[in-house]
């Protein structure tokens, strides 16, 4: 690491946890350790600096990514605070896009938790590298040992523990730095004591651990090993720089512990994203395209510039756009390109982001996290470079909505105004989808979740001071080949004066295994029966198909179309005759299979008393739930279920009615599943 570079100073960091794990009062903690405020923010009080959104205060958890900056030990860390809700995995993708390293928050009882894998597996995809906080620690219950063995067994990554904690429960106290061999303290109201050695009680203990934590270093890393094997032990440097190694490599996950609302733990955490997590000039060159060819970018403020949108607030007052900027510099002022639609934008402000509280900045610089004022139509994924080297990075995902409703103004006189308020939510919000439905004329709004709409819609209400009336949730289905058919013959012929159009395909249509959902187009045509531009037309005409199924016009996915056969007319034979038979074609072919109905799925964990448990099995059943398995946790019931997606609508108040308000549980989309087939008409 270039340590004499600006770049080598600043972390880009996310905070990523289950909801409920305490990711906004570690992120309020670290603001507080860092001076950037005065006061510890605390969520049940709605006095957190991230969670400013009145939303996010009245409900008591994260839904809108935030950004903050501060300063640590003469380092800047940008810290995004995630939403931890299943609804809002989106937000969390964007963020992971734009990260070079993330803080996981376990909860010392429960453990890992199912929105803990999610996110956990979304930072996999992204490769960002992590290490692990485990949280209240001075709750009943708290277990570190069991915290770090369900990272090991529900995340796969080596969980390397550096802390032991001193105390339990009630009386947890401090941690046992077992690096420095020393004891990290805190008053009752939070304030570090100096460090001291540790006490004779743990010092047996503390020796086992950290012998422990060389061993498994040496398992992975070879310089430690080597010297492991000279020495019989690890010096704390080559740990150190073996444990950072490791971290960047994604083979091991090092692992503290702490009590964020106590404020204990904050500091050693700090210290640990500084030592172990990658700055800016630690993680490969972004990558990026243009005109078909791969181009990278270095972290170089004096490279061509190349920045990543990754969320846009779109307010009364203007638009504000969050940036991430890879290569090169951003002034104020400056004109840039939007290579995604290659249109130029001028900047007008550049600010460094503390939630909803700015400050100016008169540029950027490569690695940086800031937002923007005055770009008009950049949205979210969008690339902005300089005019003269446009470059093209790979946007952020967005999920497919599963769930809808239909939303209308109370008022026929608001309709204007609700759809610029739906299409502004749309542009905050990518995963949102607004459209009208053709059959009923009715303005549909879809998004990740129930609760996902449900905050939406309540903001249409606060922001925009509209009436809306809002219809029962729909989820969306989708629509599979069950049975396929084979040599199904179309042939489109039209003539009518002019010049004709001619195609003539043979399909075959089968289903894909239940692992490939989606769509595969093959051709098995020999002798140049039909010409490769005309396949390509062909297959083009099968995609357009897919938008409506035969059951009932929902998406087609989960199907392997090969064309065959076919033949061409030497006058009449074009592109879109084969597009238009590739699709005509395929709609008539799905019509003679045997097709399936699917459902979303979710995967639902309900955590209540155990004498709930024969009450809440029956109503899962009832739901059509199938239950997956139940453990026992610090005294209650965890079930695990997989559910109809359809089925959850009102679950959480069904579930407080029957556990006398003890119960709660969580849910994470899964796929698709195929759905009971209609009663029939009387």
């Amino acid at each position: 690491m270039r340590t004499t570079d600006p770049l080598a100073v600043v972390r880009n960091l996310g905070i990523l946890a289950h909801v409920d794990a305490g990711k906004t009062t570690v992120t309020e903690r670290i603001l507080y350790a860092t001076g950037t405020t005065h006061k510890r923010g605390e969520v049940h009080d709605g006095t957190t600096v991230t969670d400013f959104d009145p939303q996010e205060r009245d409900r008591g958890i994260t839904i809108f990514s935030a950004a903050v900056s501060c300063s640590w030990n003469g380092h800047r860390i940008n810290l995004i605070d995630t939403p931890g809700h299943v609804d809002f995995a989106d937000e969390v993708e964007r963020s992971l896009r734009v990260l070079d390293g993330a803080v996981a928050v376990f909860d010392a009882v429960a453990g890992v938790e199912p929105q803990s894998e999610s996110v956990w597996r979304q930072a996999d995809r992204h490769d960002v590298p992590r290490i692990a906080f485990v949280n209240k620690m001075d709750r009943a219950g708290a277990d570190l040992d069991a915290a770090v063995a369900s990272i090991r067994d529900r995340l796969h990554p080596v969980p390397l523990a550096v802390q032991l904690p001193v105390g339990a429960e009630d009386a947890f106290t401090g941690v046992v730095d077992l690096l420095g061999m020393r004891t990290l303290t805190w008053t009752d109201d939070g304030e570090a004591r100096d460090p001291s050695p540790v006490p004779d009680a743990l010092r047996e203990e503390a020796l086992r651990r950290r012998r422990l934590l060389e061993e498994a270093v040496a398992e992975l890393h070879p310089a430690a090993l080597e010297e492991f094997c000279d020495t019989g032990a690890l010096g704390t440097g080559t740990l150190t720089a073996a444990l950072r190694d490791l971290t960047a490599r994604g083979e091991a996950v090092v692992v503290l512990c702490g009590s964020a609302y106590r404020n204990r733990g904050v500091e050693p955490l700090l210290d640990a994203v500084l030592a172990y997590l990658p700055s800016p000039l630690d993680v490969p060159a972004v990558r990026g395209t243009y005109d078909g060819a791969e181009q990278e970018r270095a972290a170089d403020p004096e490279a061509p510039l190349a920045a990543l949108a990754f969320k846009v607030n779109a307010t009364a007052t203007g638009r504000l756009t969050y940036l991430r900027v890879y290569s090169g510099t951003i002034e104020q002022g400056d004109t840039v390109r939007d290579a995604t639609t290659g249109r130029s934008e001028r900047v007008g402000r550049i600010l460094r982001v503390r939630a909803d509280r700015h400050a100016r900045l008169d540029r950027a610089v490569a690695g940086d996290i800031v937002a923007v004022v005055g770009l008009k139509g950049a949205r979210a994924g969008a690339t902005l470079c300089a005019l003269d080297a446009p470059l093209v990075l790979e946007p952020p995902g967005v999920a497919e909505p599963v769930v809808s409703v239909a939303v209308e103004a109370l008022r026929s006189t608001d309709t204007g105004r609700l759809a610029q308020a739906l299409a502004r939510l749309a542009e905050e919000d990518p995963s949102l989808v607004v459209r009208t439905d053709t059959e009923t004329g009715q303005t549909v709004l879809s998004g990740m979740g129930e609760l996902h709409l449900e905050v939406a819609v309540e903001r249409i209400r606060s922001d925009h001071g509209l009436g809306v009336a809002v219809g029962r949730p729909r989820v969306s289905h989708r629509e599979t080949v069950g049975r396929g058919v084979s040599g199904f013959v179309y042939r489109h012929v039209k003539q009518d004066g002019g010049a004709g159009q001619f195609a003539h395909v043979v399909l075959d249509v089968e289903p894909l295994d239940e692992a490939e959902r989606g769509f595969e187009f093959r051709s098995t045509v020999v002798g140049g029966r039909v010409p490769q531009e005309y396949v390509r037309a062909v297959e083009a005409g099968c995609r357009d198909a897919l938008a409506e199924g035969p059951l009932g016009g929902h998406p087609v996915t989960g199907l392997r179309v090969t064309l065959t056969d076919g033949s061409t007319h030497v006058k009449d034979s074009s592109d879109t005759a084969f597009r238009t038979a590739g699709r005509l074609g395929l709609r008539d072919a799905l019509r003679a299979c045997a097709m399936v109905l699917l459902e979303p799925v979710a995967e639902v964990t309900v955590t209540v008393p155990q004498d709930a448990v024969g009450s809440v099995l029956g109503d899962l059943a009832a739901r059509r739930g199938r239950v997956g398995g139940s453990a026992t946790r610090a005294g209650a019931a965890v079930v695990t279920a997989t559910v109809p997606l359809a089925e959850l609508f009102g679950y959480a108040t069904r579930l407080r009615s029957r556990t006398q308000g003890r119960g709660t549980f969580t849910s994470r989309p899964t796929g698709y599943a195929p759905a009971p087939a209609p009663a029939p008409a009387r």
